[in-house]
């Protein structure tokens, strides 16, 4: 399997496990310069948190070399923690804790 394919497979992955109306996940790939994408060194997930409706945080997670050969859904799994993580401190931050 080339290795976009690979990544395409884990945003599916990622997609479906994260799905919540509040979060936007967007793959983005070095050669590609597709709207809202920076040109990075290596494929990345860019998330949006949207707390009701109006504050925006936003995280880009960077998949690096060193993941590329773990199966898809070790990698989705990691990548859907991190993700998890980010939403829980932007609710500490937003919510105090609660």
């Amino acid at each position: 399997m080339d290795i976009k394919r690979k990544f395409e497979l884990l945003a599916e992955e990622v997609f479906k496990n994260m799905a919540n109306p509040d979060l936007d996940l967007e793959l983005c790939f070095p050669e590609e310069m597709e709207e809202g994408c920076q040109t990075k060194n290596f494929p990345y997930i860019k998330v949006k948190y949207i707390i009701e409706g109006h504050d925006v945080y936003e995280k880009k997670i960077d998949i690096d070399p060193e993941y590329w050969e773990k199966d898809v859904k070790d990698l989705a799994r990691f990548i859907s923690f991190q993700i998890q993580q980010f939403m829980e401190e932007i609710d500490s931050v937003e919510y105090g804790g609660e």
